[in-house]
């Protein structure tokens, strides 16, 4: 008989960052650790960003594996945090101008 075993290191909670998915006692989101690995000046290994984030690996590893299994809607929130953060920044270059 087969057990399906799961890796309980990835949590949501409304409490924190608004129930977006975090590494569990953390408020480290899932698209923080994937945004660290596609966008700092140069790519960070998983290695290093555990180390930076002071996380084990097993926790960035569970963070990756989440994100795989939800992508689209990961990338999607990325997104639309991309497009708010520029729209800020154009409405304060405005009011500056």
């Amino acid at each position: 008989m087969q057990t399906i075993l799961s890796i309980n290191l990835i949590a949501s909670d409304p409490t924190v960052r608004s129930g977006r998915p975090v590494i569990a006692g953390t408020s480290i989101e899932i698209s923080d650790i994937v945004c660290a690995l596609r966008r700092e000046p140069e790519p960070r290994t998983l290695e290093q960003i555990a180390v930076s984030y002071a996380l084990s690996p097993a926790q960035v590893y569970a963070a990756m594996a989440f994100y795989y299994e939800h992508q689209a809607d990961i990338d999607m929130a990325i997104q639309a945090n991309d497009a708010a953060i520029e729209a800020a920044k154009a409405k304060r270059v405005e009011r500056l101008s």
